[in-house]
């Protein structure tokens, strides 16, 4: 098997379960609890929370665990846009992920919000413009994501965050597909809160991370307990933020040196790719030294072919890729985030994209390249 569905999900690493092991056999404790085992639990979390903190350069005490990239997405624009006094008016983009579109759209259909969707050009960017002219001041939040989970597009997200902080409004960005390849520091990136996922980084799935500042008031989702200061009710998932905490720094560790590894060998993937299969359509940003692209993304359309058809295909070779999103699984219609960007319906029925990881190899990726020119031949010849 060949697995090039990294934005997906990915293995746990080795290490992170050797991390995990003690916090779910003897020391399995609830940190709540008051007496031995729960003091040992706290110290674990409390562990694991510094850590975090660490590896992206904030404070401790802005470290919130969830139960995902979703979950951190929903709290963060549920949470900041229901306790902000400003108005009620949000800015997002039209290449979200589907847990900010709905939250927000759960906002505009429960609580009145109005809602500007910004769009984006045919590489999938959102123009600064754009933003400007959308920010009001009754903006109580703008949500725009660092990378995107289907065409790895990397958004201007230190640009944008200046453009809100301007006009005093907080920025949320979904970096659960920018962990492991972009650099995570929120101070750096000027946003406000930002959103993890562990099962992206060699962690378990069921663990993610709402980096929130503090000095912001952020109303809960989950009610009940009060833990994680009051923002996440909920008896924490100990074991997994130990996970998440020592996966999230092993990612960090040889991040630099890793996306320059592989992003040539994605360049050099998709230049075999066009070569054999000329038909075939690279999405999002072009490739280059200045690239806004997240460096372990392939995305394609095969114009004339069936996307399902093509990864059918694939999979019979030992190939493992996708369509699209993982979280869109079982719906019918086009990507929204390639028809967005202004591709024709029907060509956005035939997208295959294709995620490498930290380990993939040159090998790899030529044999890729060889069963693609067969499958899309296959295919054309049924279609045909």
């Amino acid at each position: 098997m060949i697995f090039l569905d990294s934005a997906a999900t990915t293995p746990v690493r080795r290490e992170v379960l050797e991390a995990m092991w003690p916090l779910l056999t003897g020391d399995f404790g609830n940190p709540s609890s008051h007496h031995e085992l729960g003091e040992s639990a706290k110290r674990a979390l409390d562990g694991a929370r510094k850590s975090v903190a660490a590896s992206i350069g904030c404070r401790a005490s802005d470290v919130i665990f969830t139960s995902g990239g979703t979950e951190s997405d929903n709290l963060a624009i549920k949470g900041l846009a229901l306790a902000e006094p400003r108005g009620r008016h949000i800015v997002t983009s039209a290449v979200e992920h589907e847990a900010v579109l709905e939250s927000v759209d759960y906002l505009a259909r429960i609580h009145d919000f109005e809602i500007t969707v910004l769009p984006v050009d045919s590489r999938g960017r959102v123009d600064l413009d754009h933003v400007r002219d959308a920010l009001r001041p009754d903006t109580t939040l703008c949500a725009i994501m660092y990378a995107n989970n289907e065409v790895g597009v990397v958004q201007p997200i230190a640009a944008i965050a200046e453009l809100c902080r301007v006009h005093g409004v907080p920025l949320h960005t979904d970096a659960v597909q920018a962990a492991g390849w972009l650099p995570l520091d929120p101070a750096g990136l000027g946003v406000d809160a930002l959103s993890l996922s562990g099962h992206k980084l060699g962690a378990p799935k069921g663990i993610g991370v709402l980096i929130a500042k503090g000095r912001r008031s952020l109303e809960p989702v989950l009610h009940g307990g009060g833990q994680e200061r009051g923002k996440r009710s909920g008896t924490e998932n100990v074991a997994g933020a130990v996970g998440f905490a020592h996966a999230l720094a092993l990612a960090e560790s040889d991040r630099i040196e890793r996306a320059e590894r592989i992003g040539q060998l994605r360049n050099d993937f998709v230049a075999d790719v066009q070569a054999r299969v000329p038909a075939a359509i690279l999405t999002g940003p072009e490739l280059g030294a200045s690239s806004h692209r997240l460096p372990n993304n392939a995305s394609f359309c095969f114009p004339g072919t069936s996307g399902e058809s093509l990864l059918l295909e694939l999979g019979r070779a030992g190939i493992i890729c996708s369509a699209g999103s993982a979280c869109a699984v079982g719906s019918d219609d086009a990507s929204h985030v390639l028809t967005a960007m202004g591709i024709d319906e029907e060509v956005a029925q035939t997208a295959v994209r294709f995620s490498l990881s930290g380990e993939t190899t040159a090998e790899e990726l030529a044999t890729v390249a060889a069963e693609i020119e067969t499958a899309y031949r296959a295919v054309r010849s049924l279609s045909g």
